[in-house]
């Protein structure tokens, strides 16, 4: 059975009352009788629709191709949403020009820590998106979250190599005098001079807690080994705290055994707690008998790994672009021609000395840039894609790659955007496009409102000057009341549905208005249904079915121009 009669199959018996997409078994209105057309794909939706936004046709429809020729419309969802060809899938394909999958798609979602690289779920989608004719719009190929972290941290851990063991302290009882170290509590060790006929021993009382050897430096990496002589006169058990590292065995305070009648070799492996300054090893616990102490020695191995040096780690995160790029690109085969490159690049707290914010830096994980340098960052990505892309018989004439980030409402971060993208062109990236993710909300407030609307045509403006293709996503607008607070999908009137649909209908007006028509690269809805907010083109209703909202019907005047 093919794709399309698979999906006919599962829609035949996919019941979705009064809402989106119940199977059509009647003629079909004239005014809906190309909405269940992808191509060759049928997805099969009931043309009737809820008054009084029945007759309007998919939304994409609407666009006047030859007047924006470059103008689409996007739909963001899960993979395994899309992978489940049900109502969100036939909703994304009837009603947008393109798919996009947020995270889904990265490397964080795809690579394990071993580098092995799952593309299973992708394959599936991409095959089914070859077959019915639609398009996706690609995952960034590299940002600071969503990426493969656990697998830069193997790829990029110390290197091993080989140590010496190194002696740090030799305390020798048996020609001591006097015992001088630490103490804590009662019951002071002497020396026990002739011990056994002929040398001296440290001779520890009964529940005293004794320093045995100390006063070493701390290596805070190093695997130590402390090995002394003990006897007892009935056979004892004692606790043994390293650089303030109890010894644990399981939970319990790990006990060393010593037997009675002769000398015993006791032999304590431990590293320092962290942050330990002070080098000891103080022994405790003996309930039933004096402890005697002949030699103590202490030796340790330092850590046997270095750190990468910055070209070799250089080396290894180019080993791993250009895996994950051939990796992504051979599963591609060409069929995404439009990708985020580089995603939430500028850092709006670090500031640079000209004036411009910097890229985001990290100390805990790997960061792109960090190992590549801010200015080579995108160069590095572009020609990692672009290669693996042509590899896989991609046209490069046919690549678009889109710099995406949020917040460049704010004049200096979009400046600073500006300024890095001149940097990186001017060093050989391919950058077609700019992906500004939008952060909308509708205010009951006239002033607040007002704000929003002049910061927005700010934006246009600002993007629109800087000569690239334009692309705006995640287009969820918000309703605010009066005072501020979000008023939820379950609550909202008709009234105010109305108001966030005319706000959404001006963003889009604004959009082709102000983006000259060739370089308008489209508009991707962030939730095509409601969630807690109103943000959806269609409500949910009691049964779960799919209702048009007023924002549908605004999403198809402003397209058509009205």
């Amino acid at each position: 059975m093919n794709m399309k009669a698979i999906f006919n199959f599962r829609f035949s018996s996919f019941n979705l009352k009064g809402g989106l997409f119940m199977l059509a078994l009647g003629a079909l209105l004239a005014s809906c009788a190309d909405y269940n057309e992808t191509d060759n794909f049928t997805a099969e939706p009931d043309p009737t629709f809820v008054e009084p936004y029945k007759d309007y046709a998919p939304i994409k429809s609407y666009i006047d191709r030859d007047k924006y020729p470059n103008m689409s419309l996007g739909a963001t969802l899960k993979v395994s949403e899309f992978n489940k060809q049900e109502l969100a899938h036939a909703a994304a394909i009837t009603n947008f020009d393109n798919i996009a999958f947020g995270t889904t798609l990265m490397s964080g979602a795809i690579i394990n820590e071993k580098g092995v690289m799952n593309f299973l779920d992708m394959k599936d989608l991409l095959d089914h998106v070859e077959e019915i004719g639609a398009e996706v719009f690609g995952s960034p190929i590299c940002a600071n979250a969503n990426q493969a972290d656990s697998w830069f941290n193997v790829l990029t851990a110390p290197i091993e190599i080989r140590v010496e063991s190194i002696e740090d302290k030799t305390i020798d009882y048996t020609t001591m005098e006097e015992f001088t170290g630490t103490v804590i509590g009662s019951g002071k060790p002497s020396i026990e001079k002739n011990y056994d006929g002929e040398d001296n021993a440290l001779k520890i009382p009964k529940r005293s807690r004794v320093y045995i050897v100390e006063d070493f430096d701390v290596d805070p990496l190093g695997q130590y080994t402390v090995t002394f002589w003990a006897q007892v006169e009935s056979d004892e058990s004692i606790i043994c705290t390293f650089c303030d590292n109890k010894i644990q065995e399981g939970g319990k305070d790990k006990k060393y055994p010593i037997k009675a009648g002769k000398w015993q070799k006791v032999v304590v492996e431990a590293m320092p707690a962290e942050g330990a300054e002070k080098g000891y090893l103080m022994i405790e616990g003996n309930l039933n008998s004096i402890v005697y102490i002949q030699k103590v020695t202490v030796v340790h191995n330092p850590d046997n790994h270095r750190p990468q040096t910055a070209q070799e780690k250089n080396d290894t995160m180019n080993y791993a672009l250009n895996a994950w790029c051939d990796g992504l690109m051979k599963i591609n085969e060409s069929r995404i021609k439009s990708f985020d490159l580089i995603d939430e690049a500028i850092d709006p707290n670090a500031t640079l000395d000209n004036g411009m914010l910097d890229l985001k830096h990290s100390t805990d994980n790997i960061y792109w840039q960090d190992v590549f340098g801010s200015e080579n960052y995108a160069p590095k990505v572009s020609k990692a894609a672009c290669d693996a892309f042509e590899k896989y018989g991609g046209n490069l004439s046919d690549l678009r790659f889109f710099i995406s980030e949020s917040g460049l409402e704010d004049e200096k971060k979009f400046e600073s955007l500006k300024y890095w993208i001149g940097i990186w062109d001017a060093k050989g990236a391919k950058i077609d496009g700019i992906n500004a993710k939008l952060n909308l909300n509708y205010s009951e407030d006239e002033a607040t409102q007002a704000a929003t609307e002049t910061s927005l045509n700010a934006l246009l403006e600002n993007l629109a000057s800087t000569g690239k293709l334009i692309r705006l996503s995640n287009f969820d607008i918000k309703y605010q009341d009066a005072s501020g607070a979000n008023v939820a999908a379950k609550d909202i009137t008709d009234a105010q549905r109305q108001k966030l649909a005319d706000f959404y209908g001006h963003v889009i007006k604004s959009y082709m208005n102000k983006i000259p028509h060739e370089k308008q690269a489209g508009i991707c809805k962030g939730n095509m249904a409601d969630t807690n907010d109103p943000v959806g083109l269609w409500s949910i209703d009691d049964k779960k079915d799919w209702v048009r909202t007023a924002t549908y019907k605004a999403f198809c005047d402003a397209l058509s121009g009205k």
